[in-house]
């Protein structure tokens, strides 16, 4: 069970990683947990910087993680955390941000890739979740502390100013990439030491004092527990998630052949290394609904990696509705086509039976899953996060 830190003792607890920290119940911004648990970190906004001038005592980066324009992630498997910036609207330059979030950004990320480099001056980053409690809405999870960059990836790749497009006006916004460091407990004298005149090294966590004295950051990475996603895993988790899907299929339940197509695209849309070479024709396919490769190694020097795609636009799951669930018998049919080599994929609108996912998992066939809520998720993370777009863009592709 979840540890959670009544709001009572937030001013003294350690921030402990996934421990969930309890507003008051009165609901008031007063009794927001954030402020109460991190003093001078404010109460409003997604950046909440500690300190005056340019040189941060400390950054909170919060997340709702229900804002379909702007999906920050963190994936529990590399350590790495998507964070977007705070200019989300249009009619400002990407930096005139009310909190100054996005200057903090350019800030942090100039002070990484500089020569010499001096991290004494970007500041810890400590990310928070928003996670509702049975006493008080404004309740939090910490997930992590972060620093800038990630390993193996360069310094024209981890901030990025990316365009978007509200009611026909274009803006900019940073998508910036940090490191989740190793670090499962942040100590309390740590916090007390950041908020002094001058910070105590001798209560820094071990990681973050090596990070800042020679830029080695120690992912704090995870390995599931189970292989095998439920049926709650595999569908949407938000109306608009399943909006989108809804849409998808109603777009294609009458053309499934198009569907396979679709598919394709989705799989390539989730990775850019993916080549599609073939939608092959409905009476030789041979249980392959399309028909590609996988690109490995050197951009000059290619491996290929062949793979099986197989599509089936099945009636997703809903709250009125029982979805038409993919089998052990679709899913026996994809292992038979993938020869020596090769890796099968499917892509559904539905979900996999728990027996069929079981089996793949335990026999150690190489299967992707691609399911209702996967798809969902790959549309928006491709920009197309609203029923307008989304319709427009099965209208002009498919």
């Amino acid at each position: 069970m979840t540890k959670i830190i009544p709001f009572d003792e937030l001013g003294e607890s350690d921030l402990i990683v996934d421990a969930i920290y309890e507003g008051h119940h009165d609901g008031q911004l007063s009794g927001e947990s954030i402020s109460n648990l991190l003093p001078g970190a404010g109460n409003q906004g997604g950046f909440r910087a500690a300190g005056k001038g340019k040189d941060k005592q400390f950054v909170v980066l919060y997340t709702s993680g229900e804002d379909r324009d702007w999906p920050d992630h963190i994936d529990l498997n590399t350590g790495q955390f998507t964070y977007y910036g705070d200019n989300k609207s249009p009619g400002h330059e990407l930096h005139d941000t009310p909190r100054g979030g996005n200057l903090i950004l350019r800030r942090c990320f100039d002070a990484l890739h500089a020569l010499p480099t001096d991290r004494s001056h970007i500041p810890p980053f400590f990310v928070f979740l928003k996670m509702p409690t049975a006493n008080c809405t404004r309740s939090v999870q910490f997930k992590a502390l972060a620093v800038p960059g990630f390993p193996g990836m360069s310094a024209t790749e981890d901030l990025v100013a990316v365009w978007k497009t509200t009611n026909n006006q274009r803006f900019q916004n940073y998508r910036s990439v940090f490191t989740i460091l190793d670090v499962p407990v942040i100590p309390r004298a740590w916090i007390k030491s950041l908020l002094g005149t001058e910070s105590d090294k001798r209560d820094a966590p071990f990681a973050w004092a090596e990070w800042v004295a020679g830029g080695r950051s120690k992912p704090l990475t995870s390995e599931p527990t189970t292989i095998i996603r439920s049926i709650d895993d595999q569908i949407p988790d938000t109306p608009i998630k399943s909006q989108l899907l809804k849409i998808v299929h109603e777009h294609f339940k009458d053309t499934p052949k198009l569907f396979e197509s679709f598919a394709a695209k989705i799989f390539q849309m989730h990775d850019k290394r993916v080549i599609i070479d073939e939608i092959t024709r409905g009476s030789v396919d041979g249980g392959r609904d399309a028909l590609g490769r996988y690109v490995l190694g050197l951009s000059n020097d290619p491996v290929y990696v062949e793979f099986s795609l197989e599509a089936k636009c099945y009636q997703p799951h809903a709250k009125d509705t029982t979805a038409n669930t993919v089998g052990v018998k679709e899913v026996s049919r994809l292992i038979s086509r993938i020869r020596h080599r090769q890796f099968g994929v499917l892509v559904t609108t539905s979900v996999i039976a728990r027996q069929a996912y079981q089996e793949v998992r335990e026999d150690r066939h190489p299967i992707i899953f691609i399911c209702g809520k996967d798809i969902s998720e790959i549309l928006i993370h491709n920009g197309f996060n609203s029923p307008e777009l989304v319709r427009a863009f099965l209208a002009s592709e498919f």
